[in-house]
């Protein structure tokens, strides 16, 4: 087959139908005005010259189909792709099941994830096309693999590298890309893919400001999912012999799965494409659907909106997952099967298990535990958020870590509609004695809390100062999404590790609700918020009370 122009990577100026037409707020720590006729969709229809079925002499894939075999490579960049195919044995067993599982551990590529595969492929067909020469700046959005990926490739090929990425990401992702040489910019996890503090919002900014900046767009580059097409399909093909009945992979922007779905399919392959997606992700879901826009703890799986890339027409099912199920399984993972693999993973083997497997699976495992030292491979970490048990077996000295919450005495809060303005609710926070009250919808459920303080640094974060006494804004615009909700019966020791890190925690119970004589649902009810000091004062009055009865 003859070798075809690399596809080409959409830097162009946006055109009219690129453009998102609700924008209008200012850029987090930049004083310049953000105009609508520069935001770049990342979900426009694809650039991708693929088609099923296509002449060869059409294809944008390369010859190459994986990279070749060294003594002595030419630089780190070479050991990317050709990651090993991994055999699971105790956890298929526990479970009973039969089929043979299959992983693989894309750790094992140079920069320690599967985004090393796009990485190098767009990097490669930017150069082939000039838009990177020497002195390019190197700019993308990203969870962090992608842009480890990418901070890699410009320590080797001599280019500056500017990460933009979510507060919610691990620091040892922020401490690998300093590693690199890379300059980083958070931007905060509430924020809206388009929203002018969104993390592709500033990124594009950030273009628009400094001579010779690309974005090489991983949710829009066909890179992405060609990389997948040409090396990770084809190694799972030449390593399963072509017998591949099911293949299971986790959904961020989509590439691994449309990439390898298309090889499978194109290999005349009938292998289950099963797509993994988390709980307040909407990939999985239809445009129409309703999705409960929820927080979730595991990385780089998920989004708000559907990326260019993600061909959905690939992917057989979807298979919906929660943090508790997916890092618990990672921890399975490390410690009875010995792979050091990222929470991610725990989600897409969780996934396989629940998926009926065929006769041979293949998982893809993302990325390593290295990016996560300090999350869920911590148990204070994953008793904070109650995916694992903080019971002490035996602490004479924490006479208290054992017992219910239900024994708090905390007063029921107040709660406020999403239609009170971000203005009323601060009135009523500063006369009710409150700095947090729940924003609950019509039906009662909780959509978040609303904090005066929040509400504050919102404004100063798009450089609003002047405007907060205006503060006119509905409360589901500065609710504060990522807290903690513990159940009665939970510990004192289980609520004391979430208030380590958090300010407040809400008390909440399961009630039962009968729509009818035999159709019940369970509606969650809020008892109360309770903070470090309620705990300290009922800690406080029992160690009193032990001191006058002599307790010890």
């Amino acid at each position: 087959m003859p070798p075809m122009p690399p596809s080409p990577v959409p830097t162009v100026p946006p055109t009219a139908a690129d453009v998102c037409p609700a924008r209008r707020r200012t850029l987090s720590s930049s004083s310049h005005s953000l105009d609508p006729a520069q935001f770049v969709r990342p979900d426009l229809p694809a650039k991708c010259s693929w088609k099923a079925g296509a002449p060869a002499e059409q294809s944008p894939h390369t010859r190459r189909s994986v990279r070749e075999e060294y003594q002595i490579m030419p630089n780190i960049l070479h050991q990317i792709g050709r990651t090993p195919m991994v055999r699971l044995n105790r956890i298929p067993q526990s479970l009973g099941i039969k089929c043979e599982v299959l992983v693989k551990c894309e750790y094992f590529n140079a920069g320690g994830s599967v985004k090393d595969r796009i990485a190098l492929r767009m990097v490669e067909d930017a150069e082939k096309q000039g838009l990177l020469k020497p002195g390019s700046t190197l700019i993308e959005p990203t969870s962090g693999n992608t842009g480890i990926g990418l901070a890699l490739a410009a320590a080797v090929k001599g280019y500056r590298a500017i990460i933009v990425m979510p507060e919610k990401m691990s620091n040892e992702k922020v401490a690998t890309l300093r590693a690199l040489g890379a300059e980083i910019v958070r931007t905060p996890t509430s924020a809206s893919w388009d929203s002018p503090e969104s993390h592709i919002s500033v990124a594009q900014r950030l273009q628009r400001e400094i001579t010779d900046a690309v974005i090489l767009d991983q949710y829009r580059n066909p890179g992405n999912p060609l990389a997948h097409y040409d090396t990770t399909g084809e190694e799972i093909l030449q390593q399963c012999q072509g017998r591949v009945d099911m293949v299971v992979l986790g959904a961020g922007t989509g590439g691994t799965a449309t990439g390898v779905g298309r090889k499978l399919r194109d290999a005349g392959s009938d292998c289950v494409v099963v797509g993994v997606d988390p709980y307040g992700s909407i990939l999985a879901h239809e445009p129409h659907e309703t999705v409960d826009g929820q927080f979730y703890e595991v990385e780089g799986i998920g989004y708000d909106f559907y990326p260019t890339v993600l061909d959905k027409s690939v992917v057989s099912r979807w298979i919906k997952c929660g943090d508790r199920d997916s890092l618990l399984m990672c921890r399975r993972l490390i410690r009875e099967e010995g792979l050091l693999c990222g929470g991610s993973s725990g989600s897409a083997v969780w996934a396989a298990c629940q998926a009926r497997p065929r006769p041979a699976v293949v998982v893809v495992l993302p990325d390593s535990v290295r990016n996560y030292m300090t999350k869920f491979l911590d148990d204070d970490w994953m008793e904070q958020r109650q995916f694992i048990d903080g019971t002490l077996k035996t602490d004479k000295d924490s006479w208290w870590w054992n017992q219910k919450v239900s024994l708090l005495d905390v007063a029921t809060p107040l709660t406020v509609l999403p239609s009170v303005s971000c203005q009323d609710a601060i009135d009523i926070m500063n006369r009710e004695g409150f700095d947090q009250l729940p924003v609950v919808d019509q039906q009662g459920d909780v959509r978040g809390m609303g904090l005066a303080s929040e509400a504050i640094r919102s404004e100063m974060r798009v450089g609003r100062e002047h405007e907060l006494h205006k503060c006119a804004r509905s409360t589901l615009q500065v609710l504060y999404s990522q807290f903690h909700k513990v159940p009665l019966d939970k510990t004192l020791g289980t609520l004391s590790r979430i208030l380590e890190k958090d300010h407040f925690a809400l008390i909440v119970h399961d009630q039962k609700l009968y729509v009818d004589k035999s159709q019940v649902e369970t509606k969650q009810v809020i008892i109360g918020i309770v903070t470090q000091i309620d705990l300290l004062s009922y800690i406080m009055a029992g160690e009193e009370g032990r001191a006058a009865t002599g307790d010890q």
